[in-house]
């Protein structure tokens, strides 16, 4: 079993640790799409070129942080991925923050629970393609729509790369996916995998109106994924995994199959 989580937008930069090393991370044969993506991320984010012209650098500051979708108060992320070679990296899964990952805390799951993490989690990732909980990364500043130049969109770079990645890694396992529609794009799976795909969407129930609601879409697909953890259960099917998480007390609804796969939808009474 596969669990596909999007990233934070926010992350912790740690003060220690050894620099990047992409011949380290996880499914190595998409070393060659990390690099080009991170030459071009730094690229733009190297705007200190020549500290004698400092309007020049300004324009450059200015540019960089409009690509990358920043406002005027952030200009210290530009300077973040600049150093990105550099910088202290961490494990993935103390870098990643958010309502998600809060819900989720790696951290204090059991030793059999993050065991299994290790082996059954995956993180969509715009600057590395997926990344495993253990894999060690620095923060950066790189959301899923961003075109860089000279690259083009980060979300095109991954859809010709993930394909045969994703594919060896799923085996012939389940894979579960709680990405977000900007990661999804990233890479979607063929209808021959639909069989072993299941989406989840959490749906909060109110005075009888059903909504997804953002904050606590996140807050309990990170509590779920941490019961599935717990659990140790292995279901092969989206029936299987719908049953699952019945078991862990969850009101489910499951959608008829299609080419994309089965969608099943947790439904939360309370806000």
């Amino acid at each position: 079993m596969l669990i596909l989580l999007p990233p934070s937008e926010g992350k912790a930069a740690p003060r220690r640790g050894k620099p990047l090393d992409l011949a380290s991370l996880g499914s190595p044969a998409l070393t060659p799409a990390r690099e080009r993506v991170l030459e071009a991320l730094i690229e733009l984010c190297d705007v200190q070129r020549d500290p004698s012209v400092p309007t020049q650098n300004a324009v450059l500051l200015s540019h960089a942080a409009a690509t990358l979708g920043l406002g005027p108060s952030q200009s210290d992320l530009v300077h973040q991925n600049a150093g990105l070679r550099t910088a202290a990296t961490a494990r993935a899964d103390r870098i990643y923050t958010g309502v998600l990952y809060d819900a989720l805390d790696f951290a204090t799951l059991s030793p059999a629970a993050k065991r299994r993490a290790t082996a059954r989690v995956g993180i969509a990732s715009s600057l590395f393609g997926m990344v495993r909980p253990s894999d060690a990364i620095p923060a950066y500043r790189l959301s899923g729509d961003v075109a860089l130049p000279g690259l083009g969109a980060v979300a095109g770079v991954w859809r010709d790369a993930l394909d045969p990645v994703m594919r060896e890694t799923l085996g012939n396992g389940l894979l579960v996916d709680l990405r977000s529609g900007m990661y999804a794009a990233f890479w979607r799976p063929p209808a021959d995998l639909a069989p072993q795909v299941a989406t989840v969407r959490v749906l909060h129930e109110h005075n009888g109106t059903r909504k997804v609601v953002s904050h606590f879409n996140k807050a309990t697909k990170g509590r779920i994924v941490r019961a599935v953890l717990e659990h140790g259960g292995t279901p092969r099917t989206p029936d299987g995994f719908a049953d699952l998480l019945v078991e862990l007390g969850w009101d489910v609804e499951v959608h008829e199959p299609t080419k994309k796969g089965t969608q099943l939808d947790v439904v939360v009474s309370e806000l």
